[in-house]
C-alpha cells in the first residue's frame, strides 16, 4: 500500500488568510486511488523551510503532492526548490506559454515577464493541464517517489488532479489494495460517551479502523476498511457498523454526507406534512435552515420571529396571562407559540423556541434554558426543557438542532406506527 503526504505550500496558510481546503479534498480523492494520508504539511514561502519539508516526507512517504507555489511572483517557489533538489533543470512548457501570451495577446495588454513563470516546468515532468488557470502542474516519478505539483487555488486544482493527475496514479497503481470509508451520524451522545462505549472496539481496531469526531452539536464516526476488491471493504464495514449499533444505535440518525437538517427535510417531504415556525432566542436560526433546499415551500409555509413579549402577544396571540403568570420562558408559552403559529400558517406542525440564549438569566430561569414546543394537528401538544449552559451562540444552534432531533423522533414514530 502506497502512502501519500500533501504539502500545501504558502505563508498565507500558515496566517489564517486562506483555509487549506485542497489537503482534505485531495486526500479523499486519494482514498479512492487506494493510497493513504498520514500526513498533511503546510509550510512558509522559504525555500529552506520547504527543502527540509521535502527531506522529510521522503523519509515516511512515497508520493509527495503540492499544492501552491506555482504562479507568477517571486514568493512561488515550490517547482524552483523541488527541482533543485532533485538536481534537474527548469524549462518552458510549449502549450502553456502560448495559452499565456494568446490570453494577453487577445486583451492587447503587454505581458510582464513573471507571467512566463507560470509555464515553466520541471525537466522530465509530464505536464498536468490547467484548464482553468495559467500555472501548470506537473507528475514526476524521480526513483522511489513520485511528485505531484498542482496550483493553489482549488478552482484550478480540483479539475487538474482529477482530470489529469489522478488517471496517471491509477495508471501506475497495481490496484491491490483500496479504501472504502463510511460516516455515521449520531446526535444526543457526548464524543466522550461514544468513544467510552466502544474504547473495546477502538483499542482493538485493525481493519476497520474507528476515528471518533466532534461536530456542529452532533458525534461522527468514520469506518475505514481495507481490502482487495470493494466487496470485502464493505463487507469489513458492515460488520463493525453492525457492532456499533448494537451498542449506541438509539443516537445514530444518519450516515454519509446527509444532515439531521437534510434528513428531516426529506422525511416532511416524504410525509408531505406543512410546518411553520415561532421563534424567540433562535431569531430565525431553525428557519433559516429551510432556505437552501429546492422546493422548500412545498412543506414550510413560513413562520415568525416574536422577540419582546409584546410581539408574542400582539401578533402570535399568546396570552397576557401565560406571559403574565407563567413567563416568556416557559412550558405554558412555548405551547402556545407553537399551537398558534400552526394554526396562523394553516400547517400541519408547528414547533416554537423561547428561552434564555444569555449572557444574563430571564425570569429567574439560568442561561441555557430552552423550551422548545412541538404542535402536530391531532396529536397533543407539547414542550420539552433543556438546559445547554454554554455561551450564547451555541445554545442558539444547539436548541435548533434539538428542534430537528424533535421533528425526526415524532416522523420516526410516525412512520413506525404506519408500517405496524
Amino acid at each position: 500500500m502506497r502512502s501519500a503526504e500533501i504539502i500545501a505550500v504558502g505563508t498565507e496558510l500558515l496566517l489564517g488568510q486562506i483555509v487549506n481546503s485542497n489537503a482534505a479534498f485531495i486526500s479523499k480523492e486519494l482514498a479512492e486511488c487506494g493510497v493513504y494520508v498520514y500526513h498533511h504539511t503546510v509550510v512558509g514561502d522559504n525555500p529552506e523551510r520547504l527543502k527540509k519539508v521535502i527531506e522529510i516526507a521522503e523519509k515516511r512517504s512515497d508520493i509527495l503532492i503540492f499544492s501552491g507555489g506555482l504562479g507568477p511572483t517571486e514568493d512561488d517557489i515550490t517547482k524552483q526548490v523541488l527541482a533543485g533538489y532533485l538536481a534537474k533543470g527548469i524549462i518552458y512548457d510549449a502549450e502553456h506559454l502560448t495559452k499565456i501570451e494568446s490570453f494577453f495577446a487577445a486583451r492587447k495588454d503587454k505581458m510582464s515577464e513573471n507571467n512566463k513563470r507560470q509555464a515553466e516546468i520541471i525537466a522530465g515532468s509530464h505536464v498536468l493541464s490547467n484548464d482553468f488557470g495559467f500555472a501548470a502542474g506537473m507528475f514526476l516519478e524521480e526513483k522511489a517517489h513520485t511528485y505531484i505539483l498542482l496550483p493553489g487555488p482549488p478552482s484550478e486544482m480540483q479539475p487538474m488532479f482529477t482530470k489529469y493527475a489522478k488517471p496517471l496514479l491509477l495508471k501506475n497503481s497495481e490496484r491491490e489494495i483500496i479504501l472504502e470509508s463510511k460516516i455515521i451520524r449520531f446526535f444526543g451522545i457526548g464524543e466522550s460517551k461514544l468513544a467510552d462505549d466502544l474504547k473495546d472496539m477502538i483499542a482493538s481496531q485493525t481493519n476497520p479502523t474507528i476515528a471518533t469526531y466532534a461536530g456542529e452539536n452532533e458525534v461522527v464516526i468514520r469506518l475505514t476498511a481495507s481490502a482487495t476488491t470493494r466487496e470485502e471493504a464493505l463487507r469489513l464495514i458492515a460488520e463493525t457498523e453492525e457492532e456499533i449499533i448494537k451498542r449506541d444505535g438509539a443516537y445514530i440518525y444518519g450516515s454519509g454526507d446527509v444532515t439531521l437538517v437534510d434528513l428531516v427535510i426529506q422525511q416532511l417531504m416524504e410525509a408531505n406534512m406543512t410546518i411553520s415556525a415561532a421563534e424567540s432566542l433562535t431569531a430565525g436560526l431553525f428557519q433559516a435552515e429551510f432556505g437552501g433546499t429546492t422546493g422548500i415551500s412545498k412543506i414550510f409555509k413560513g413562520g415568525m420571529v416574536t422577540y419582546s413579549s409584546e410581539i408574542k402577544h400582539e401578533l402570535l396571540h399568546v396570552s397576557n396571562e401565560t406571559i403574565e403568570q407563567e413567563g416568556v420562558v416557559s412550558q405554558a408559552c412555548a405551547i402556545e407559540m407553537a399551537d398558534n403559529i400552526r394554526k396562523l400558517c394553516k400547517t400541519d406542525m408547528g414547533i416554537s423556541f423561547t428561552g434564555v440564549a444569555g449572557p444574563e438569566s430571564l425570569e429567574g430561569n439560568p442561561v441555557g434554558t430552552v423550551w422548545i414546543g412541538l404542535s402536530v394537528v391531532g396529536n397533543p401538544t407539547l414542550a420539552y426543557r433543556y438546559i445547554f449552559n454554554r455561551d450564547r451562540n451555541y445554545n442558539r444552534r444547539r436548541a435548533v438542532k434539538e428542534g430537528f432531533a424533535l421533528i425526526k423522533a415524532f416522523l420516526d414514530e410516525k412512520f413506525d406506527k404506519k408500517e405496524k
